[in-house]
């Protein structure tokens, strides 16, 4: 019983576990004023027939916080990028000289600033429930084998040692939602 029991822990561990992996990508993408290719990381480009990641069809680089340049493996794919830049609805607006496409960074306002950082607490609130209902389903789980012959001791003690995951991962969301909010807010 009790291999089952550290069972349940460890595949619990690793569904949190995935939901702060989510949330770091999801945080990743929510833009902070500063210019970073991970806020094209969503664009897909149209590249003989077929959707394609911007980052498979050229280079993404920030020479400078407000700059963001996309140099495309082929000169004809400029066109096709500027659009799918302009479709994936970024707030965005591409330029290109010819070489490569150059994208400026608009300084954030008060106003979207405030909306970036509800956007943050969303996404941080997700990947709660997501932890939450990991713990759910580890106490379900428990009951389960309490009902098959677990030990009642056995069983309060692996729910306490679920609730105290449950714990540490909510505080890690928390403080990465804190860092993102700082990060978001600092002009």
């Amino acid at each position: 019983m009790n291999e089952e029991v550290d069972f349940i822990l460890d595949s619990t561990k690793e569904s949190m576990q995935g939901a702060i992996a989510h949330l770091e990508k999801q945080l990743t993408v929510i833009r902070a004023g500063k210019a970073s290719p991970a806020m094209l990381s969503g664009v897909m480009v149209e590249y003989y027939g077929s959707p394609t990641p911007l980052n498979q069809v050229g280079n993404v680089n920030t020479p400078d916080a407000r700059t963001i340049t996309i140099q495309p493996f082929e000169k004809s794919l400029i066109q096709e990028i500027e659009k799918a830049i302009m479709v994936a609805n970024l707030g965005f607006n591409p330029m290109n000289n010819g070489e490569s496409v150059i994208i400026s960074v608009p300084p954030l306002t008060e106003e979207r600033r405030r909306d970036l950082v509800k956007q943050a607490k969303a996404e941080a609130e997700d990947s709660k429930v997501g932890v939450r209902n990991d713990r759910k389903n580890a106490n379900n789980e428990i009951k389960k084998l309490e009902k098959d012959g677990l030990s009642e001791d056995m069983a309060k003690n692996a729910e306490t040692d679920i609730q105290q995951l449950t714990d540490n991962f909510i505080k890690k969301i928390d403080e990465m939602l804190a860092v993102k909010e700082k990060e978001i807010m600092t002009v």
